[in-house]
């Protein structure tokens, strides 16, 4: 699983793949990192000699950390039934227009994300249904391209064993896989409409948007208030928009990409207080999912 030298800089120059691992197999960016830390700390704790002795430092890393995700990810369906409200990912901004004027700060975890189809919150959400075991085979695999061998050091089981638990969660996908895709100008299109009809607080035009059986899912961790359970239906989902948006004097509406895709940031006084992402077949939107619990937003704290 990766090659560097065993020097400084060549462990250093790790890091950023492995963080793009870890945040994709716990779906939390502050996870992620501190996942990657302590397998940093456990490479810095071994004897020089120890060290030494490893051929590829980055086979090593990417290895603790997986287990380390392994770990986080069996104790995380406990805490997780005790979150209030729905968890969803952490959101990511493509900091190219997010950050755009501060430069890239590479001690930053936002950075140094690699956002492709393998980010976006419909796939992460879908990482979520699995167990542990078939999200560490089937993202160290099927998206990173990983052997089942090295696979299995990580899970401690066998190669086949490896194999089968990357074919279960490849099932799950193709589930849950939107029948048709919509290209990113015509899903920019479908976003830009949500907020047009939204400022104008236009129920019939976000029904006209809204697949009629939409859902609508926010995550804000019992720490600011929103809808405890998924909203189902589009009218509903229309309805609710709106009267949000009656209590929201002041609130600001971006066009911003999320995890890839395009979504919207709303903000006050530039404070960003929610991310929503969008899932969208047909041209109509068929998933929400919002994210307002403060500790996920940390990454959206600049505006350069």
């Amino acid at each position: 699983m990766g090659a560097a030298g065993n020097g400084i800089d060549g462990i250093a120059s790790e890091r950023r793949q492995i963080l793009n691992v870890a945040y994709r197999l716990l779906g939390s960016l502050a996870e992620a990192e501190d996942a990657v830390q302590e397998a940093y700390a456990r490479w810095y704790a071994l004897p020089r000699s120890r060290r030494d002795e490893i051929v590829t430092p980055g086979a090593w890393l990417s290895t603790v950390t997986g287990r380390i995700c392994l770990d986080v990810l069996g104790s995380a369906r406990a805490r997780r039934e005790r979150y209030v409200g729905a968890w969803l990912p952490e959101p990511l901004p493509d900091r190219t227009e997010w950050g755009a004027g501060r430069g890239v700060d590479h001690t930053d975890p936002a950075d140094q994300m690699i956002l492709d189809e393998s980010v976006t919150m419909a796939f992460l959400v879908v990482l979520e249904s699995m167990t542990p075991a078939e999200r560490v085979a089937f993202v160290l695999h099927d998206v990173f391209r990983y052997p089942f061998a090295e696979i299995a050091d990580v899970l401690g089981r066998t190669g086949a064993a490896c194999k089968q638990l990357a074919a279960s969660a490849r099932r799950r996908v193709r589930v849950a896989e939107a029948p048709v895709t919509v290209a990113a100008a015509g899903q920019a299109e479908a976003v830009r409409h949500v907020k047009e009809a939204w400022e104008s607080k236009n129920i019939a035009a976000l029904v006209d948007l809204l697949d009629p059986a939409a859902v609508m899912t926010a995550d804000g961790g019992g720490l600011v208030g929103t809808a405890l359970r998924p909203i189902e239906g589009g009218a509903l989902i229309a309805q609710y928009m709106v009267a949000i948006a009656d209590k929201a004097p002041g609130l600001e509406l971006l066009e911003r990409s999320v995890n890839g895709m395009p979504g919207l940031v709303a903000q006050r006084d530039g404070a960003v207080m929610t991310v929503a992402s969008f899932d969208i077949v047909d041209g109509r939107i068929t998933r929400i999912w919002v994210v307002r619990n403060p500790e996920k937003l940390r990454p959206w704290a600049r505006d350069g």
